[in-house]
């Protein structure tokens, strides 16, 4: 990107008159870099949530449905919970879902790192169970 901006200056600076396809040109360039750094990253967000909504039906509700812990009631995934038991960032829970823990199986077999990450996310950004 930089390269194209530079490339479109050296031009203009040749011909020293600003037309309105230079600043057509601009436009594109800024919209791009606005859709790359700004609307592409939540999207993706949203759809790593809806991918993690998912993958917790399909392979967690059965023993943390809504939230709870039904081998070990105390070890729920309540948001307070979590940052009780030192799961209060991403890279700590996709770990806890990787190996297992306790009653917990390992999901690192079952799951790609994709999955993982979308799950961890899913599960940090549920407030209201």
């Amino acid at each position: 990107m930089i390269f194209l901006l530079s490339h479109l200056f050296s031009q203009k600076k040749q011909n020293s008159t600003f037309s309105f396809p230079f600043f057509f040109e601009i436009w594109i360039l800024l919209s791009l870099f606005f859709f790359l750094f700004f609307v592409f990253p939540f999207s993706c967000l949203a759809m790593d949530l809806e991918k993690g909504k998912k993958l917790f039906h399909i392979h967690c509700s059965a023993c943390h449905e809504n939230g709870n812990n039904f081998i070990i009631p105390e070890k729920n995934l309540y948001p307070a919970t979590l940052k009780i038991n030192g799961i209060q960032n991403t890279p700590s829970l996709f770990y806890q879902i990787l190996n297992g823990k306790n009653g917990m199986p390992a999901f690192g077999g079952r799951l790609t790192e994709k999955e993982l990450h979308a799950l961890s996310l899913y599960l940090l950004n549920q407030t209201d169970w």
